[in-house]
């Protein structure tokens, strides 16, 4: 599932709050996102609400953050999946 906040009097940031599974369909959509919003803003994604995250979105989220996508509560084991390139 995916949220945004509209980014108010922080104009420089949007954050997309993330949750439930993560997969193939997920990645293809915040990649559309990302091509509207990432042009004007910079993007954060909050994890906190991720269960699972299929081998599509490990990578994804790797490349994200080696972009300089800012990932805030990411699970634990989640980021280590991305340390490691997967599960």
């Amino acid at each position: 599932n995916l949220g945004s906040d509209d980014p108010g009097s922080r104009q420089d940031i949007v954050t997309f709050a993330l949750s439930g599974r993560i997969k193939a369909e997920e990645v293809a959509e915040l990649k559309r996102l990302f091509e509207v919003e990432g042009q004007d803003f910079r993007i954060v994604l909050d994890l906190k609400e991720v269960k699972l995250a299929d081998q599509d979105a490990v990578s994804f989220l790797a490349r994200c953050e080696a972009n300089g996508t800012q990932l805030v509560n990411c699970p634990a084991y989640i980021h280590e999946w991305i340390v490691r390139g997967g599960p």
